[in-house]
């Protein structure tokens, strides 16, 4: 898998970029248990409560990584009866969704919906459509999954 190129910030000195860069390599050779435990734990917590019987069905025992372009960072998820759980780490996923970190928070907020950064391009879904659409309409019924306070 070939690494996503990162965004460039506008002024950024070229040490911040190349450090920047670096810890981006490091994470990217890391394994994806842990980061996919946390997140699995998290999305039981938040997500599998208000999750719909025909959307955990539809997505019932299919891989999902989510990658965070740049941190690096994969995370790979399957849902179980039980809930979420973490995918094996070599594989084909079902779905495969990149976007940096800042526009997963934006979804997360609702402060953006995934039609409007996959248009800007700030999002990317490859892999099973159908799958995507379950998912992003489910998440756009469900609402935001982190508010502010």
């Amino acid at each position: 898998m070939t690494p996503l190129p990162l965004p460039r910030t506008p002024g950024a000195s070229t040490c911040a970029g190349m450090a920047r860069e670096r810890l981006r390599r490091i994470v990217e050779t890391l394994p994806v248990q842990p980061p996919s435990f946390v997140l699995a734990r998290v999305l039981d917590r938040m997500l599998l409560p208000r999750l719909p019987a025909d959307a955990r069905e539809a997505l019932s025992r299919r891989t999902v990584e989510v990658v965070v372009s740049d941190f690096g960072l994969r995370v790979r998820l399957q849902l179980a009866a039980s809930g979420f759980c973490v995918a094996p780490a070599r594989g084909d996923a079902a779905l495969r969704i990149v976007a940096p970190a800042a526009s997963y928070l934006r979804l997360l907020r609702g402060e953006d919906d995934a039609d409007r950064l996959f248009f800007e391009r700030a999002l990317v879904m490859e892999g099973d459509t159908e799958m995507g659409l379950v998912l992003k309409n489910t998440l756009d019924a469900i609402g935001p999954l982190w508010k502010r306070r």
